[in-house]
């Protein structure tokens, strides 16, 4: 994925790319740069309910844990298996064969009041 224009970003430094009911997440090319080299990646099972806010994976550096939290409410509706064999790839590849989860939602238009912030917003947040 070459366009990160198109998507959302969180405070926490995770993006989502929204597809009707479902956004997959990962986290940003700022966050992996970092945490440094990721060496382990822990994620929720196909199907486990996560509420927004809450911690539901775990990605190791050999600098340090970081936390990866749901930005709303759902289902997870898969679980990038490749990241989990693969640790490297959310170095490699964040916003593209790193990403992390697939997250279901009942109603689309919770992401509409999430607080999500915009590319523009984001960037502003990390240059600080």
């Amino acid at each position: 994925m070459a366009d990160t224009s198109a998507l959302k970003y969180t405070s926490e430094h995770e993006w989502l790319l929204i597809e009707g009911d479902t956004a997959t997440i990962g986290i940003t090319e700022y966050a992996a740069e970092q945490l440094g080299d990721v060496v382990y990646v822990e994620l929720p099972k196909v199907g486990d309910t996560v509420d927004a806010g809450k911690v539901v994976g775990e990605i190791e550096s050999t600098k340090s844990v970081g936390e990866l939290f749901a930005p709303v409410s759902g289902t997870i509706a898969e679980a990038n298996s490749a990241v989990v064999d693969t640790p490297e790839l959310v170095n490699e590849d964040p916003y593209g064969r790193g990403w992390l989860i697939k997250l279901s939602v009942a109603d689309a238009s919770v992401f509409d009041g999430a607080g999500f912030l915009s590319k523009d917003e984001y960037d502003a947040l990390v240059a600080e």
